[in-house]
């Protein structure tokens, strides 16, 4: 089995520390043997927001940036659900199924088309 893209996502920011798995583990906390899971793809991220949140704060993520949206769209995904954000916002959930349709490789109009890209542009 691969890991998991929340997983090398993990791995990825933790190597950039010039951490080891051990030594991570070790000054924040954590079990060596469930984050060696979570970053090789056995072990799925968590669904808490605040243990996320804690997982980016020592990973050197920074609220609102890209790695920081990328790091719990990932989660998200891997979870089946959309992120909480996107969720709130109606008209991005509207556009939804034109997006949904569009990933199958469904026709969809030109117009829902457009319109979900303008909204796309805005964000």
């Amino acid at each position: 089995m691969s890991a998991s893209a929340f997983g090398q996502l993990f791995r990825r920011c933790r190597v950039e520390l010039g951490l080891t798995l051990r030594s991570f583990c070790e000054q924040h906390g954590f079990d060596p043997g469930n984050l060696s899971r979570l970053e090789r793809g056995l072990l799925p991220p968590p669904q808490s927001e605040e243990k996320l949140s804690q997982y980016a704060r020592v990973l050197g993520l920074k609220p609102g940036d890209d790695r920081w949206l990328e790091f719990f769209d990932l989660a998200a995904a891997e979870h089946g659900r959309i992120p909480k954000d996107i969720l709130s916002d109606e008209e991005v959930v509207d556009k939804l199924p034109v997006l949904f349709r569009t990933l199958r490789g469904e026709k969809v109009s030109e117009a829902e088309l457009s319109a979900l890209l303008d909204k796309i542009r805005r964000a």
